[in-house]
């Protein structure tokens, strides 16, 4: 009977911890999904936005009074897609109050994007490629911060 109650505990536990809400924004397909999949089996919600545009659009509860989009509580972003560029998303949010916490990646990573980031308050970057376990140890912390 007290291992069924340690169960229920548990599951209560799980259920009651909200995952962490993530936007990943990488126009490259199959970039996105691996990230998207090790998130996820990292145990985060990931919402995928294929371009800048979509990030933007899922955004809207920083930038818009009244919007129907959920709470994002840290965004991924690849520097260099169509429509509007990661660092581009960078510099708005920063200009909001409680905004959330912004990794960088790019296969572009010259100094100059890394000083613009930094101006930007970017929390990480990261070059492509990237190891995967260093990756998600950052997400981690950086989460760990956030809730």
């Amino acid at each position: 009977m007290a291992a069924i109650d340690e169960s229920r505990d548990l599951e209560s536990q799980k259920e009651s911890k909200k995952a962490m809400r993530i936007l990943l924004a990488e126009d490259d397909y199959d970039m996105r999904t691996l990230l998207a999949e090790s998130l996820r089996g990292a145990g985060y919600d990931v919402v995928e936005c294929p371009n800048g545009w979509s990030l933007l659009e899922n955004l809207g509860n920083y930038v818009l009074p009244g919007s129907q989009h959920k709470e994002v509580d840290l965004v991924i972003s690849d520097i260099r897609m169509p429509g509007v560029t990661g660092l581009e998303i960078l510099e708005g949010l920063q200009q909001l109050k409680d905004c959330p916490p912004v990794i960088l990646i790019t296969a572009f990573g010259d100094r100059v994007t890394h000083d613009q980031a930094e101006k930007y308050g970017v929390a990480a970057m990261f070059d492509k490629p990237f190891d995967m376990d260093q990756f998600l140890t950052k997400v981690r912390d950086i989460a760990s911060c956030v809730n």
